[in-house]
């Protein structure tokens, strides 16, 4: 299904998502939620941690303020890690 029709998303962030090219939800999952935030960052879209949330709500089939604040403790941390990493890449 194209990322335009998916819950969570609005116009905004799947003009985001499409300018990574990530165009369905099976893109989407394939790259996992992580690493479309840093693809993300990488394009200059300054995103917040809801999008993040909404990401891992496509992916899970909820919405994304039904994510378990433990759940989103450790999305936090992942996301930390991989742009420490990113760093490091660079």
């Amino acid at each position: 299904m194209n990322v335009d029709k998916l819950p969570n998303l609005g116009p905004k962030s799947t003009a985001w998502l499409n300018n990574i090219g990530i165009y369905t939800r099976a893109e989407l999952h394939a790259v996992g939620p992580i690493t479309a935030m840093i693809r993300l960052e990488r394009a200059g879209h300054t995103s917040s941690l809801n999008m993040l949330y909404a990401l891992v709500g496509v992916l899970e089939g909820v919405h994304w303020q039904e994510i378990a604040h433990t759940r989103k403790g450790e999305l936090v941390l992942a996301l930390d890690a991989a742009r420490e990493l990113e760093k490091l890449n660079f």
